[in-house]
């Protein structure tokens, strides 16, 4: 499987946020604690991240974000919780072994639907 490095900083991710992947690191707030819950959702990140090429991933995310954020009428919590990336590591971040049966790409069921 694949190996994350925890780095725990004071101000980044920003407050709001306890962790923040950028494969093949996992930035966390020095002030939370990481369970593995959240590590589960940060590896459905971290292999998200592998199969869009990195660096399409935050274009992708960023654009999703704001499309969503139009749709949701400025409301930033709903249109974070609606990303097609967040929304599948939410769903299956209770999933022990999700991320080891995951299909390529499944992020992408979700893109068209707003929670």
């Amino acid at each position: 499987m694949m190996e994350l490095k925890q780095i725990y900083t004071k101000h980044f991710p920003m407050k709001g946020f306890k962790a923040l992947t950028i494969w093949p690191f996992v930035f966390v707030r020095r002030d939370c604690r990481i369970s593995v819950t959240d590590m589960r959702h940060e590896t459905t990140h971290a292999l998200q991240q592998l199969e869009t090429l990195w660096l399409l991933f935050f274009v992708i995310y960023g654009l999703e974000f704001i499309i969503k954020y139009l749709i949701c009428k400025f409301d930033s919590d709903r249109a974070y919780m609606s990303v097609s990336f967040e929304q599948e590591a939410y769903n299956h971040q209770d999933c022990f072994f999700y991320n080891k049966a995951r299909g390529h790409f499944a992020w992408i069921q979700y893109i068209f639907t707003i929670k």
